[in-house]
């Protein structure tokens, strides 16, 4: 089980939304690179960064603040948010972004997941947002009829790397993680599933070892991190002492 820690960018500052409201946007650093090597020097192997201007913008917008992150850390990097032609991902990936994150394009252009995912084996994830269980795309300012598992069915055999499962509803507001619905999504698809939106404290990290949720590639961590809720060493000793 992999812990994801979380920088989201806004006008090139680490912060978090509340439920995905830019209005409810708390700063925790001003420094994303500087907060990039605070989670290395913890011992997180990956990084999962989300450009939120970008993803309304529908083009990235804190493109300095993402190349500062890879040139300060070694850390694998997940990178998402207004990527939405192939032309992006290319770019991203020739400067390090070790996987790319389509989520708004996962559903308008399936067409790019499939082909970038072909031109790029366990490079590209798909960003599966939901809101009472329908997909929100375009930075979730706009809902859709489909739901999560409809989406994530579409990409079956497409050869994606995992899939980002973020409830809307919990995210931000360290109510916990929807545990019932990303399980129901990662026994609906063969993709592997990491769950996001509400990791509160030790407890969520201590229920996704039960083995019920061994089929989840990992989690996503943010206010959780920053706000102290969370220590991240002990967080990251009891999963290496579960494998």
């Amino acid at each position: 089980m992999i812990l994801y820690p979380a920088i989201d960018l806004k006008s090139g500052q680490c912060v978090r939304l509340k439920l995905g409201d830019m209005a409810e946007a708390t700063v925790y650093n001003d420094d994303p690179a500087a907060q990039a090597r605070a989670f290395a020097e913890l011992g997180f192997p990956w990084l999962h960064v989300v450009d939120l201007d970008g993803a309304f913008a529908g083009a990235s917008q804190n493109g300095a603040a993402v190349d500062a992150i890879l040139k300060a850390t070694s850390m694998r990097v997940q990178l998402g948010g207004g990527i939405r032609d192939r032309a992006a991902i290319e770019a991203w990936l020739e400067k390090g972004v070790a996987r790319v994150i389509l989520g708004t394009a996962a559903l308008r252009d399936p067409d790019l997941v499939r082909d970038a995912a072909c031109a790029h084996p366990g490079r590209i994830v798909v960003g599966i947002d939901a809101r009472g269980g329908r997909v929100a795309v375009e930075g979730w300012a706009e809902s859709s009829d489909l739901s999560a598992i409809d989406l994530g069915r579409k990409f079956e055999d497409a050869g994606v790397a995992a899939i980002v499962y973020t409830d809307i509803d919990r995210d931000g507001i360290l109510k916990g993680l929807n545990i019932p619905s990303t399980l129901e999504l990662a026994r609906a698809v063969s993709i592997p599933v990491i769950a996001s939106g509400g990791l509160a404290s030790i407890a969520d990290v201590e229920r996704l070892l039960e083995p019920d949720c061994a089929i989840l590639d990992g989690a996503i961590t943010g206010r959780a991190l920053y706000d102290g809720r969370l220590d991240a060493r002990e967080a990251l000793a009891l999963i290496a002492a579960a494998a």
